[in-house]
């Protein structure tokens, strides 16, 4: 009996697995297809127990937003879907109006894709976040 559930778990992560590769795949190719618009903003907004949210807004050298896309849930099935509303707008200058049309997590990942444009186009760094897995573990380096 307890075989039966070892591979089951095996499995299970296997499955996880590929389908992650494939999610990440498409992401990537969205990905591609705004870069080759122009520069791209990315943010995120991560949920332990909510679904996860990272949009990509293609941008020209003016700021202004030529294609918005976004990619929201909780499980490997989530794709890429295109956001109305933004394209022809500036990226800096988007007003809580337009920030209203959109879910909580959308409108956090839309503020951290803002936060880090800003921080990168003054020559900044990103900070790198740990995970809570990283958190609970500390690091030698510590």
């Amino acid at each position: 009996m307890i075989w039966y559930v070892i591979v089951l778990i095996g499995l299970s992560w296997l499955a996880q697995s590929v389908l992650g590769f494939f999610q990440i795949r498409h992401f990537n190719r969205k990905y591609a297809e705004l870069r080759k618009l122009g520069r791209v903003a990315i943010g995120k907004k991560t949920g332990l127990f909510k679904a996860g949210t990272v949009v990509m807004f293609a941008i020209d050298h003016r700021n202004t937003i030529l294609k918005a896309e976004k990619m929201q849930g909780v499980t490997v099935f989530s794709r890429v879907k295109e956001m109305k509303g933004f394209a022809g707008k500036d990226l800096l200058k988007l007003t809580t109006d337009d920030l209203s049309k959109v879910n909580k997590l959308t409108r956090l990942a839309i503020q951290d894709a803002l936060t880090s444009y800003e921080i990168i186009s003054k020559g900044g760094e990103l900070k790198v976040r740990k995970t809570w897995l990283e958190m609970l573990i500390p690091s030698k380096s510590n």
